[in-house]
């Protein structure tokens, strides 16, 4: 039988998603924890396979996992996740037929980028944003693979940039992206969003054929993959064990690190302003 999880982490300490000979990945704790609890045995034959792979330090709340098992009564997720660790979670599974490929047959992925707002003028950003809708050539806003030339054109279907308190929140949804795409055009909206560069530019950057430029890549930190959608969507069973369990722990860990941004804030020396500590 086939089953598919939907699974969240938090990928600060995580060589990505996609298992690595030894490198600590999502795939690889969620291979260790299926065996522990006997869901599988044999791990090729249960060909474990994502709906999308993210790099190292990119988070998720919806990344979709299948695999074929013969104890598809323990693959629950408040049963997985006593054997996962802290920052690798599921809450949601279903039955899917042999044939469902998480990664094929996904028809769009959503995912965010949160940076901190203080440093950008959205309504530039906006204005760049609405050229990335469409059809376009992302060839800049990706590595190119020589030994493996791929197509470069992607559609995206939403770019939506809003600010919300102290941060700014990037929301983007297509049917499929290339390696890096998003925290390129993050980039490229930052770079608007600062003044160094205008929307001529990034008019440029989606023409490839005429202008070539390299970009670097936003940091993954601020990345989280929200979504992926089907057609049909699988029956999903929604643990709410998992979910409560998991959102009583992050609701602590957010609070310490308020805690700890505020303290992080302190170390910042302002010698102008030294005070009298006498």
């Amino acid at each position: 039988m086939k089953v598919a999880l939907k699974i969240g982490y938090e990928g600060t300490h995580f060589s990505g998603s996609q298992i690595q000979p030894d490198k600590r990945t999502v795939e690889g704790e969620l291979l260790k924890a299926l065996r522990e609890t006997e869901v599988i045995t044999d791990a090729e034959a249960a060909n474990l396979s994502s709906s999308g792979r993210t790099d190292a330090g990119v988070h998720s709340i919806s990344q979709v996992v299948t695999f074929f098992t013969d104890n598809p009564r323990m693959a629950i997720p408040r049963i997985l996740n006593s054997k996962l660790p802290r920052d690798v979670w599921a809450w949601a599974y279903a039955e899917v037929p042999d044939g469902f490929d998480p990664r094929r047959h996904a028809i769009r992925r959503k995912y965010r980028y949160i940076l901190n707002a203080d440093e950008y003028d959205i309504s530039k950003m906006r204005e760049a944003a609405k050229l990335f809708i469409g059809e376009h050539n992302f060839s800049n806003f990706t590595k190119k693979d020589k030994k493996n030339p791929k197509s470069t054109i992607r559609k995206v279907e939403k770019l939506d940039v809003r600010s919300q308190g102290p941060v700014i929140k990037i929301d983007i949804v297509a049917n499929a992206y290339l390696w890096n795409m998003i925290r390129k055009i993050v980039s490229a909206l930052t770079l608007v969003g600062s003044g160094i560069r205008d929307t001529e530019w990034v008019t440029k950057m989606l023409d490839p054929e005429n202008y070539e430029e390299g970009i670097e890549p936003a940091p993954a930190y601020g990345l989280i993959f929200l979504d992926v959608q089907y057609n049909p969507e699988p029956d999903w069973m929604i643990d709410s064990y998992a979910i409560k369990h998991v959102n009583d722990f992050y609701t602590k860990e957010a609070n310490r690190f308020r805690v700890i941004s505020t303290i992080l804030e302190q170390f910042v020396m302002q010698p102008e302003k030294e005070q009298d500590l006498d």
